[in-house]
């Protein structure tokens, strides 16, 4: 079972039959999110910074000449049927021509091919797996892959720290965090790092001191991590409770860029290093602006996947407004012609529908509970 809301401008409600009238008055987007269950603070961050876009987008006038643009979000509960499902929802019922979504890799590979083959323009805002693009020339993504952004935070974790051995942890049952540990191993081996063991669990899993005790005993400078939130919080909370000392770094990949990290793990998550093509304190002036309207609608910090989405529904109705039609293929062309400055920095795709520049990544450092910028 899963939940649609439709939203324009700062208005959510539960999603209901779009009259004639209506449709006539807007363009509709669809996205499809991670809104409950254990990865739900992925997919909340990411609606709350389409919604903060949406709201200037419609008070500057909105596109085509002033048509409003509603955005129907569908929540996924990181279930890769539901996905498909809202999918299919949103392109044959609600007829959008984009698509936001869905949050993570492994809901792309399966919603992909399907949109692809309707020709319906979709955009991945988190989706960093190799081979998200791949699947067809109607997929794209604002998101950095892994590959891109793992090696700038192993090489600072090299220079930085001394890091020279390490070992490695992945949960082996989903595509995102098999691909970011393969960009991990790849980027390690490049740097001349030891890799002193790798130890694979569950993403589901909740004990992993089998793991965690095996690398207790082979005296490595730092352990990554390639995983959702939820299970590289339980593996940093195990290893500080068997012994494992703080000397010892976690190296999260993009699965530990969520606020959440900080909430669940707390003490024991000091120290750990992430990579992030974002951090809310980076200063320009578009930035400032978008982290203080953030806060005055949300009460809190926005995180790298709330400024991901922000940017991603700019470029989006960017792209539908120079189309000149809410019309997928159209936009599809003007899409490949991006060139978007946000809050990301300068932005546009590459031939292959990636985000072209790597620039802007940044290594982050969790301290007292929440990510800093290394100084």
């Amino acid at each position: 079972m899963f939940r649609s809301f439709l939203v324009t401008g700062a208005v959510a409600v539960a999603a209901v039959a779009v009259t004639p009238a209506f449709a006539q008055q807007t363009v509709t987007v669809g996205a499809i999110e991670i809104l409950s269950g254990p990865s739900a603070a992925y997919g909340t961050a990411i609606k709350a910074g389409l919604e903060l876009a949406l709201d200037e987008i419609n008070a500057a006038g909105g596109v085509l000449g002033g048509k409003k643009v509603a955005l129907i979000v569908e929540d996924s509960a990181g279930n890769k049927d539901q996905a498909v499902n809202a999918a299919r929802k949103l392109v044959g019922r609600d007829k959008v021509p984009v698509i936001i979504g869905p949050t993570l890799s492994n809901e792309m590979f399966a919603v992909g091919p399907v949109t692809n083959e309707r020709k319906v323009v979709t955009v991945g805002t988190s989706t960093t797996a190799v081979g998200i693009t791949a699947m067809g020339p109607y997929i794209f993504r604002t998101s950095l892959p892994e590959a891109d952004v793992v090696p700038v935070t192993l090489k600072t974790a090299q220079e930085k720290f001394g890091v020279k051995t390490i070992a490695m942890m992945y949960a082996n049952d989903d595509a995102f965090s098999k691909s970011g540990f393969d960009s991990m191993k790849a980027a390690a081996e490049k740097l001349g790092l030891k890799i002193a063991t790798i130890e694979a669990f569950g993403s589901k899993d909740s004990d992993f001191s089998a793991q965690l005790t095996k690398i207790k005993g082979l005296n490595v400078d730092a352990i990554t991590v390639s995983a959702l939130v939820e299970p590289i919080s339980g593996v940093v909370l195990q290893a500080r409770q068997l012994g494992i000392p703080a000397s010892v770094r976690f190296i999260g990949g993009n699965g530990a860029n969520s606020p959440k990290l900080g909430e669940i793990a707390g003490e024991a998550a000091e120290g750990l290093l992430v990579g992030s093509p974002w951090f809310v304190d980076k200063k320009d002036a578009i930035n400032d602006k978008f982290v203080a309207d953030f806060r005055k609608k949300y009460s809190k910090d926005p995180d790298q996947f709330a400024a991901q989405a922000y940017d991603t529904m700019h470029i989006v109705a960017k792209a539908i407004d120079t189309a000149g039609a809410a019309e997928s293929d159209k936009i599809r062309e003007t899409l490949l012609k991006t060139n978007h400055t946000g809050v990301m920095g300068p932005f546009t795709f590459t031939e292959g529908r990636d985000p072209a520049s790597t620039e802007g990544v940044v290594v982050l450092g969790m301290k007292g509970g929440k990510f800093q910028i290394l100084q």
